[in-house]
């Protein structure tokens, strides 16, 4: 299953692990993906959103 938020589209980015010494390493930045039970079109469902988008309120949770 990819890393990516139902919502805003959010995945994964890559970057750099950065040691004292300045050694670079490559790396992943993976968000902050939360399993929400909600509604959508009628039907209750879940679907993975970032927790960006729960703060903002873009996805109402459903009372499981």
């Amino acid at each position: 299953m990819a890393a990516r938020c139902a919502v805003c589209g959010k995945g994964p980015q890559t970057g750099f692990s950065v040691s004292h010494s300045h050694i670079r390493n490559k790396r992943l930045f993976r968000p902050n993906l939360q399993r929400v039970h909600t509604t959508i079109n009628g039907e209750n469902t879940h679907i993975r959103v970032c927790t960006k988008c729960l703060k903002a309120g873009k996805v109402s949770r459903v009372a499981a």
